[in-house]
């Protein structure tokens, strides 16, 4: 099959497209033939080596945790999906080798739901990742009707589906983000908010008495704001900041979930979530990808096209 592979730590320049053995299918794991496979932040943070101290990290390494594809093969003892099967996958395994940007993954079923049908291959890639983190974070601070929350970095890629679900559930959002993107936050139901120096001052000017809830999605001083805003500490989030929690706020690493994925799609094809995706590009332009995200400075979701 052909895969980006990385050979050792770098940047974008170690990428590579070649060829590399078919991987094998063990039981309870089905052979997935990529559509498109999703660009997220860790992935670079992870080729860069950041992550070495707590992830185990293989080499030769296929970067990538989202996919969207057909299922091709099925292992022993499978029967939750069956060749044919339209699927969607944060495939994030015990040992970061064999990922997403590749014609075939193997994926255990714990990593996969049904394609949504609303959405489409590129578009279905890009939810697993960046969906998941949206929703696990907004329930670990309890976002519901009525509330009132911060989503900083509303228009990335978690944070604009942040924001749709908070909308789903009732809540008013505020997002910050550049001026450039406030007419996209609009139109996903959030109030926008110019970031930078006096943001807690902008924001309290649609919300005189602060906020319910923050989620940090973006990292430098959002934690800190936020604790100026949000009445109750234990409802701020951060992906960004595990020191979070030394003041009583929560520090969100995305799980594999299974329930919550297929939630997720139930919500897509209900007209609820939809998934920005600004760039697609093919498999052979991964480094482009990564630069791109590297800038800090995408809307909605980067995707690589593969089959």
């Amino acid at each position: 099959m052909k895969a980006i592979v990385m050979q050792r730590y770098g940047g974008p320049d170690e990428l590579r497209l070649g060829e590399h053995p078919d991987p094998k299918v063990a039981p309870g794991e089905v052979l997935v033939r990529v559509k498109a496979a999703g660009v997220n932040p860790v992935d670079w943070k992870i080729g860069a080596g950041y992550l070495d101290a707590v992830m185990e990290v293989r080499f030769p390494l296929i970067p990538g945790w989202d996919i969207s594809g057909v299922v091709e093969a099925v292992g022993l003892d499978v029967d939750e999906f069956a060749v044919g099967d339209e699927v969607i996958g944060y495939i994030r395994k015990d040992q970061v080798e064999l990922g997403a940007y590749a014609e075939l993954v193997a994926a255990n079923v714990r990593l996969l739901a049904h394609k949504p049908a609303a959405l489409d291959w590129p578009q279905a890639a890009g939810l697993p990742l960046a969906g998941l983190t949206a929703h696990q974070s907004l329930r670990r601070v309890q976002v519901g009707k009525d509330d009132t929350v911060l989503v900083h970095a509303a228009a990335g890629g978690v944070g604009s589906l942040a924001t749709q679900l908070a909308v789903a559930a009732g809540a008013r959002v505020l997002g910050t983000a550049s001026e450039r993107n406030h007419d996209f936050l609009r139109e996903l139901g959030a109030e926008p908010v110019t970031y930078g120096d006096g943001l807690a001052a902008r924001v309290r000017e649609l919300a005189p008495g602060g906020v319910d809830a923050a989620l940090d999605f973006v990292g430098g001083d959002a934690v800190e704001v936020s604790r100026e805003l949000v009445r109750d500490a234990s409802r701020i989030a951060s992906i960004t900041d595990p020191q979070v929690a030394e003041s009583g706020g929560q520090y969100v690493w995305v799980r594999p979930s299974v329930a919550d994925l297929t939630e997720l799609g139930r919500l897509a094809d209900e007209g609820a979530l939809t998934v920005p995706v600004e760039t697609t590009l093919p498999l052979a332009e991964a480094a482009e990808a990564w630069r791109q995200s590297q800038s800090g400075r995408t809307r909605g979701k980067l995707v690589l096209t593969v089959g």
